[in-house]
Parts: C-alpha cells; sequence; structure tokens
C-alpha cells in the first residue's frame, strides 16, 4: 500500500500487550479472566483501563497483529465488526446501560497508544458525558473486570 509505512508508529523491539495476552502471558493488566470470546479472527477482553462511570468496556481484537485500520485485510476486519456488534448486544442485554458506543484510534495524532489495532465498545448511560470526561481513567483490577468477562462470556456462548 502507497506510504503505509509512513503510518506506522510501532517501535522497534514493542512487547504488544495483545500479543502477550493471546500468548498466555498474564499480568496485572493481562489476567486470563478478562477474556470473554475467542474466534477464528479475533477475541474479545474486558479492558483494563476504564473511563469514569463507564466500568466493564471490551476490547475487541484481531488475533494477527495488525498495527492500525490502514493495514486491516477485510476479513479480520468483518470478524473484529462481527464480533464487536455481538459484544456491544450482549453488553446491554447484561450491564443494565442505556446504549453502547464503539472507538477505534490510529496513530499518535488519533489518540493510539497500543500499537495492535483494537476496538473499544463502551457501556453508555444518559448523562455519563464519556466525551466530555474521556481522560478521567482508572485502571480496574482482575477481579473488578471479572465480574463483566463472566456477564458477556455467559450472554455471548447462550
Amino acid at each position: 500500500m502507497p506510504g503505509a509505512s509512513s503510518w506506522r508508529h510501532e517501535p522497534a523491539l514493542y512487547r504488544c500487550p495483545f500479543c502477550a495476552f493471546l500468548r498466555g502471558e498474564f499480568n496485572a493488566n493481562n489476567a486470563a479472566s478478562d477474556l470473554v470470546v475467542r474466534r477464528d479472527l479475533a477475541f474479545a477482553r474486558v479492558a483494563p483501563k476504564w473511563w469514569a462511570r463507564n466500568d466493564g468496556g471490551v476490547l475487541v481484537i484481531p488475533n494477527d497483529h495488525v498495527e492500525n485500520l490502514y493495514e486491516l485485510p477485510p476479513e479480520a476486519g468483518h470478524a473484529v465488526w462481527d464480533l464487536a456488534r455481538d459484544v456491544a448486544i450482549a453488553m446491554r442485554e447484561t450491564y443494565g446501560c442505556q446504549g453502547v458506543s464503539l472507538r477505534q484510534h490510529n496513530e499518535p495524532a488519533g489518540d493510539q497508544d497500543v500499537w495492535h489495532l483494537h476496538v473499544h465498545v463502551l457501556p453508555r448511560y444518559a448523562g455519563d458525558d464519556l466525551y466530555a470526561r474521556h481522560r478521567e481513567s482508572r485502571w480496574a483490577d482482575a477481579a473488578e473486570r471479572a465480574v463483566y468477562s463472566e456477564r458477556l462470556r455467559a450472554a455471548l456462548t447462550a
């Protein structure tokens, strides 16, 4: 793809946390219990970092390491989108939220900070002011995340 190399920002020797997750390398921000579902081309996991008043956000990620939207193969893109839709429906049914938002970031100017494409699926509530407060976030521990991944796993395997 012409110009694609100028769209890459992954540093040399980058240790991708999403690839580590798939390899079973767990730590405080990557717990086995975060997994919601893994499919042939994509997986969903409860995010370790939550925006205030939007607990239980999920990341939908292609299984293969792809830095950004520009280099995402169509079949992986379809898999990510289909899984994001399924997670959004499960989230709507199990969290008691009143809506769902999806976000996806590319490159530093687009607020990308993990160099593996991912889609945020966020529970939304009336008056949550997500976009006014998106910088107010906290790191949730594995036990907190597990509550949400269990709900979604049950809904997606029913």
